[in-house]
């Protein structure tokens, strides 16, 4: 079988340590299981040594009817070896190249047998009772192709709520079509904050591309396909780590690759119509934008050298996608998207240290 033009062999299976030996009661013995109502794709890339708490979680899980597969290439950061469990709700996917975890995401996808998928990494966390509130939602709305839900981020012992809450908050309990609630293309686009039914999945030929910010382009994607979709506010899965993008993406990626992305989404748009176009263009706008102004501003993310190549290069992006009658966000986030909309990167980089400044002189004053 290959995937992603590599061998895939199957190995034993590959657990973590505390859940590991035991089912949830009321499963059916191996071989007369049903349909998984989950499949969890989980790339083993784990430079932090995470990887077995992450899956403990899963595996604590009240809610049985879930599927695990674990997917490891050869790269570096995959652990060449891992302990064995008797847990017959897993299974490892082994390629024979380093891939990347956008075709790591891939291959398990492919794989998989439930009838949502959900994508996690190594340094994620699910919540205790976070699969039977997925299955409760689910077994209210069956149809719903895109499930959100809430995340938090664990940074230097600080628990962050996610960018969506506000959002998913706003959404109600019925269940709606994205594209008439385009607020959600508002939100960051990450792959382990939703279920994307795995019939959407292969309607829409979805896959992950190469290249770093992999996620954006397929979950928007995902969403403009939805036709259901249903919104829980519950956090439920927590990342362990500074940034949301996932630090181990396919061979030759950088951090350019974040304007190929946002390209493959806006090009998306083209197959709507005018009107449901306009309702979604502004939101997508605002968040790449956003997003464009976060990796500027997080230090150590583009290095110094390149940092006027990634302004200018986000900045035509502003010009050239800025949606007719585009009204910019108000406060601080107004004036940078001014900055970035002027195209000067001096400018820009003088109001950053004038308001590094000012923070400082604050907070000195503070004290």
């Amino acid at each position: 079988m290959s995937c992603a033009g590599q061998t895939v062999r199957h190995h034993a299976p590959v657990l973590g340590t505390r859940a590991a030996c035991h089912r949830p009661r009321g499963d059916l013995p191996s071989g007369l299981m049903p349909q998984p109502l989950l499949s969890v794709v989980v790339p083993a890339y784990d430079q932090q040594g995470q990887l077995a708490e992450c899956l403990d979680s899963i595996l604590d899980q009240s809610f049985g009817g879930f599927e695990v597969i674990v997917v490891a290439d050869r790269s570096a950061q995959s652990p060449a070896a891992v302990a064995q469990t008797a847990d017959d709700r897993v299974s490892v996917l082994r390629l024979n190249a380093a891939v990347g975890v956008g075709r790591a995401r891939n291959a398990g996808a492919a794989r998989a047998q439930g009838r949502y998928l959900l994508f996690l990494d190594a340094d994620h966390l699910v919540t205790p009772g976070a699969f039977l509130t997925l299955a409760d939602r689910l077994r209210a709305e069956p149809e719903a192709e895109v499930v959100l839900f809430g995340h938090t981020r664990l940074h230097r012992e600080r628990v962050w709520p996610g960018a969506a809450q506000a959002v998913l908050g706003g959404l109600g309990a019925a269940a709606f079509t994205p594209v008439e609630r385009p607020e959600v293309f508002g939100v960051p686009a990450q792959a382990w904050d939703r279920l994307i039914s795995r019939e959407l999945w292969m309607d829409a030929q979805l896959a992950f591309p190469d290249g770093r910010y992999e996620e954006i382009s397929v979950v928007h994607q995902a969403l403009l396909r939805a036709r259901r979709a249903v919104a829980l506010a519950d956090e439920l899965v927590q990342l362990r780590r500074r940034q949301t993008v996932h630090p181990t993406a396919s061979p030759g990626a950088s951090e350019f690759d974040l304007f190929d992305q946002y390209e493959r989404s806006f090009e998306l748009l083209n197959g709507l119509s005018l009107t449901a176009a306009d309702l979604v263009r502004p939101f997508l706008f605002r968040r790449m934008v956003q997003h464009y102004l976060f990796v500027l501003d997080l230090a150590g993310c583009v290095s110094r050298a390149e940092r006027p190549q990634f302004f200018h290069r986000a900045a035509e992006h502003y010009r050239r996608l800025l949606p007719e009658g585009f009204r910019r966000p108000g406060g601080r986030e107004g004036v940078k998207f001014s900055l970035l909309a002027g195209g000067s990167y001096s400018a820009f980089e003088v109001a950053k240290l004038t308001q590094i400044a000012r923070t400082a002189v604050t907070g000195r004053n503070a004290s």
